[in-house]
């Protein structure tokens, strides 16, 4: 299991990964923050660039804020970071 820190702007244009802010992942959803309709989207997003099932990501901390900690089960910090590296090719 892996944990990301994720700063979101939600509200964007389009579903898209900006890349590292220090940290953390930068992502911007078409969401609107209201009724974890944003969380859901991040965690989607996640999900397709990491190459897991969408039930494996989670928000765990940081429901209500933009930045957020999620939690990916199944993979390693490693295989996780190498999976997010390609997908921001």
């Amino acid at each position: 299991m892996a944990y990301l820190s994720v700063k979101v702007s939600p509200g964007a244009k389009r579903d898209e990964i900006v890349g590292w802010q220090g940290s953390a992942l930068r992502v911007r959803v078409r969401a609107a923050p209201e009724k974890g309709k944003a969380n859901e989207s991040v965690c989607a997003l996640i999900a397709t660039a990491a190459g897991t099932p969408k039930r494996f990501v989670m928000v765990e901390r940081g429901h209500t804020s933009r930045e957020k900690l999620v939690l990916v089960d199944g993979l390693t910090e490693e295989e996780l970071m190498g999976r997010l590296g390609k997908a921001l090719l």
